[in-house]
């Protein structure tokens, strides 16, 4: 499964970053993903709301069950070993945190799952690949800049980036074209307005402009 999604995150380049959405809604989210083309879902923890991550566990659960394979589904906002644990019971297939925890990815490569942890400087960086990251997310890609990843990629050109945070169907090729891997687009493909109003179609439409941006680049 390791391979599966590594391929996928390769050949696909956006994962959907869904975050505060209420459970009965990620599934709606997840068939309007899947109709405009995303094979890649990450569905978050609410660090603020602990009550909720049986919650959050299930709805990855429900989605991976209805997708099995056709659309992998990962678990976001990871901070601790224990959220490794009940994502990987839940079946998520990729852990993403917002930091570099050595100790979350250690427990998520001994799960035998894809560690995504969040990182901003070189320093952070190499500690998540050197701790076993098989990605490391630069957070936040779109404060920081191309040309920022430009300067990151020139001594660190080994390692693999995913570019998140302020990321869209209009920036994210020349994120693509300064070097990262992918990409994590959150608000701005699961519309929290655009959900709430029902508006569905929006979120496939934006998806394939978002797909069709990122595989433009080659």
């Amino acid at each position: 499964m390791r391979e599966q999604v590594i391929q996928m995150v390769e050949e696909e380049k956006i994962i959907a970053i869904v975050r505060g959405i209420d459970a009965e809604k990620c599934m709606k989210v997840a068939d309007a993903l899947y109709e405009g083309g995303i094979r890649l879902m990450e569905i978050t923890f609410d660090q603020k709301n602990p009550d909720s991550f049986p919650v959050t566990a299930n709805a990855i659960a429900e989605i991976g069950a209805k997708y099995q394979g056709r659309m992998l589904v990962g678990a976001g906002t990871v901070t601790t070993p224990e959220l490794v644990e009940l994502a990987a019971k839940a079946g998520a297939k990729y852990i993403i945190s917002p930091d570099v925890n050595v100790e979350v990815i250690r427990r998520t490569r001994e799960l035998g799952l894809v560690s995504m942890p969040g990182a901003m400087t070189p320093s952070e960086v190499m500690t998540a690949h050197n701790a076993g990251a098989d990605y490391v997310k630069l957070f936040p890609a779109g404060e920081l800049g191309t040309s920022y990843v430009k300067a990151i990629r020139a001594p660190i050109s080994h390692v693999k980036l995913l570019a998140v945070g302020g990321i869209n169907e209009k920036n994210v090729a020349d994120y693509m074209a300064a070097g990262m891997c992918g990409a994590g687009v959150g608000g701005n493909l699961a519309n929290k307005k655009w959900i709430e109003a029902g508006e569905f179609h929006k979120i496939t439409e934006t998806a394939r402009e978002l797909l069709a941006a990122a595989k433009s680049v080659k």
